[in-house]
Order: C-alpha cells, then structure tokens, then sequence
C-alpha cells in the first residue's frame, strides 16, 4: 500500500509512474538519463572553464545553458525518485514553493539565454567587424546577468501569487512536479484573470524570444547563401543548426502546453510533453553540442591530453 502520510499543507504529486515493475523500469531508465545529463551538463561547463580557446562569449553563454539544465533536470527528478521508491507522494507546502519558483526561474531564463545565443550568432555573422563591439565580455556577463534576475524576479511573483492562492479542494496534484498550472483547478476561486497573466508571461518569455531567435536565423541564413567561402558557409551552418534544434526541442513543447487553453489539453499530454523539457532536453543539449561542434571536440582532446599528461 502507498503511504499518503502528511499534514493539511502538503501537497499530493500524483507522478509519472505506474507503481508497478513497468514503473520501476522506467524509473531507472529516467535515472540514468538523469546521470547522463548531470555528466554532460556539468561536463561541458568544466571544458569552457578549463579551455582558453572556449573563453569566448558564444561558449560563456553555452556554459549558463548547461548549468541551466543541470538545475532544471535537478529540480524534477530526484523529487520524483524519492517518490516512487519511498510510496510516499507528498511534498510539503515550501518543497512545492521551492520546487515552482526554480523552475519557473529556470524555464524562463533559458528562454532568453537561447535569444542571447541566436543574438550572438547574428552578430557574428552578419556583422563580424563590429562583433568584438557588440558581444565583448562585459555585454555577455551583462547578458548572463540579465536572464538570471529577469527570470528569477517573474518567477518569485508567480511562486508568491501562487501560494497564497486559497486552496480548499483537493491537495492532489495531478502532475510529477509542482508547476502552476496544474495547481489552478484545485484553488476555490475563479482564475481567469492569473490564468491571462500566465498567458501574458508566456508571451513575454517564450513567445517573443522564439521570434527574435526565429527573425535572427532568418537574417543569418540569408547573410549564408550569400558567402562565397565554402568552409564559411559550413562552419556558420553546422553552428546554427546545432542551436535551431536545441531551440525546437526546448519551444516546441512549452508553446504548445502553455499557449493553448486549459480545457483542450489533457494531465497525461502535460505530464508527457513536460518530460521533453524537463528531462530529455537537459540530457541531449550536451550531446547535441558536443557531437556537431568541432571546437567542443578538439577542447575536449585538449583536456583530456592535459589531464592524461599530469597523471604521468
């Protein structure tokens, strides 16, 4: 039997997870993503730490998106395990709180991280002589900056809004984590109005950036086809295609939870699609990075030639 012990603020978090041999399968293949994310992620921020050739504003940007998914992947999944093995479906009133504002911070940083980084690209390509102007290390720290305190300030007004919200149906959450939108049907009071408000802040964080990605690209596929250098166009093709899949793996599934209504979609379809930003994109943004990157790979033979040699 399941123990549902806790006291009248807890909440109850339904899972993912059949509680059956099924589940517990699928439990230590998400474990094992998680490992593997956990090791690309904080893998990938040592190499541009350790690697000068790395030290440049598009890899500084690369390293915030890999301690990004790090904390994203953290803030779900361990919660999740301790869940499934213990029985016990419960998480306290702050663990919820702590559990919303991380990752409403981090989904919403992410977004204009991945704006900053398509900015970069833009700039670099399509106006190279005034890249070292425009992305010098003090605009990239104030970028980094920027994401973090813009991301965490929304994602502490929606954390307080929320729980304070009056809660007097069911403490059952049909959900693997705490995400506000699935918290809005057991509150005891019409939410229309923070229902346009999350709307609005979707607009506003992903929305909006997607555009500026999507009109950023567009302008660096045009300056492209128009390079005469073969190895140019190459390069500058490799480097946006690996981010324009980072970005639809990323967007593709939040615009699609988040900018329909609550009554056309399904607990099982948001459980689903959270899955891909949550735990699959956290673990395939180092491989994908890694894999199609010839820097990324000659850095990571550098280290390694280093490491090998101190060992000796």
């Amino acid at each position: 039997m399941e123990k549902w012990n806790q006291t009248l603020n807890d909440f109850i978090l339904m899972g993912l997870l059949p509680q059956n041999q099924t589940g517990l399968l699928l439990l230590l293949l998400i474990i094992f993503v998680f490992v593997l994310a956990c090791l690309g992620n904080s893998g990938m921020t040592a190499l541009i730490f350790l690697d000068p050739r790395l030290h440049t504003p598009m890899y500084f940007l690369l390293s915030q998106l890999s301690l990004m998914d790090l904390m994203y992947i953290s803030t779900t999944v361990p919660k999740m395990a301790i869940n499934f093995l213990s029985g016990q479906k419960s998480i306290s009133f702050l663990g919820c709180g702590v559990q919303m504002f991380f990752f409403v911070t981090i989904a919403c940083s992410e977004g204009l991280l991945l704006a900053s980084m398509a900015y970069d690209r833009f700039v670099a390509i399509c106006y190279p002589l005034h890249y070292p102007v425009r992305m010098s290390k003090i605009m990239c720290l104030k970028m980094i900056i920027g994401t973090w305190i813009l991301g965490s300030i929304h994602s502490l007004v929606h954390t307080i809004y929320a729980l304070h919200l009056p809660y007097c149906r069911s403490r059952v959450i049909n959900h693997f984590f705490c995400e506000v939108p699935t918290m809005l049907p057991l509150v005891c009071m019409d939410t229309w109005v923070y229902e346009y408000t999350i709307f609005g802040s979707t607009v506003i964080f992903l929305l909006l950036p997607f555009l500026g990605i999507m009109a950023s690209y567009g302008r660096v596929l045009f300056a492209v086809f128009h390079m005469r250098s073969k190895e140019g166009r190459k390069k500058a093709f490799t480097t946006c295609s690996t981010h324009l899949t980072v970005v639809t793996f990323y967007y593709a599934p939040f615009v699609y939870t988040y900018l329909r209504p609550r009554s056309l979609r399904t607990p099982a379809e948001d459980k689903s699609l959270a899955v891909f930003y949550t735990i699959l994109t956290p673990m395939l943004n180092p491989i994908i990075y890694s894999l199609r990157n010839k820097e990324v790979l000659g850095a990571i033979r550098r280290v390694w030639g280093m490491l090998s040699s101190r060992k000796k």
